[in-house]
């Protein structure tokens, strides 16, 4: 990784969803494991679960279900879950409203993650979606992650350019698509990541970036 560049052009700070914004593996082994007791089948192995972090619901059912029967059954099953009651498995990152707080309005805040049509009700239930300009689900594009799509429309609808925005993710998923969409890459609490910039905790963020004061910090 080449040396970090100036971020005094940077006007758009976007976030993947789970495991960054939010501690979300209590939660997602719930629901998976729901699923798989459905259809008679073990509980999440730790590399199943590992998966599922960043994947869609789809990319883990497929997976979960490979060689299966119960395949499309399942799928069929996992769209029709309400998500609420696993809502309260689910854990924001430390400081992560203080830092989106702070960075606002200096910055646009946006997410762009593979989680679907649960995301709206995540942001809801931690008091997190006031805190968004916008948000990019596996809803809302045709290519998942590691595809830059969802990148390149939120660079769209604020009409930057890609040296205009970071995206702080914690997958190699997120480091493939930013690299692709070329935008710089900020790891969050993943040190084997190559980034620009490593973050353990989200307000370290407020320290690198030039236009939030120091009343903010």
């Amino acid at each position: 990784m080449p040396d970090a560049p100036s971020l005094t052009a940077i006007k758009v700070i976007i976030y993947d969803c789970d495991g960054v914004l939010i501690d979300s593996r209590g939660s997602n082994t719930a629901f998976y494991n729901h699923i798989l007791e459905k259809f008679g089948l073990p509980p999440l192995t730790p590399r199943q679960l590992d998966f599922v972090q960043f994947s869609t619901a789809q990319a883990a059912v497929d997976l979960l279900f490979q060689g299966s029967p119960w395949r499309e059954e399942a799928q069929n099953y996992q769209r029709s879950i309400d998500n609420r009651p696993f809502l309260a498995l689910l854990r924001p990152e430390p400081h992560i409203r203080e830092a989106l707080a702070a960075l606002r309005p200096a910055y646009h805040t946006a997410i762009a993650t593979n989680r679907g049509k649960s995301l709206p009700l995540v942001l809801r239930e931690l008091g997190l979606a006031p805190l968004f300009d916008l948000t990019i689900s596996s809803y809302d594009v045709t290519r998942q992650k590691p595809h830059p799509e969802c990148l390149l429309k939120i660079l769209e609808h604020f009409r930057a350019a890609a040296a205009e925005a970071m995206y702080i993710g914690d997958a190699a998923v997120d480091l493939e698509a930013s690299r692709r969409a070329g935008v710089i890459f900020v790891a969050y609490r993943n040190p084997d990541l190559e980034a620009y910039y490593h973050l353990q905790d989200h307000l370290e963020l407020l320290e690198i970036l030039p236009r939030v004061s120091k009343a903010d910090k």
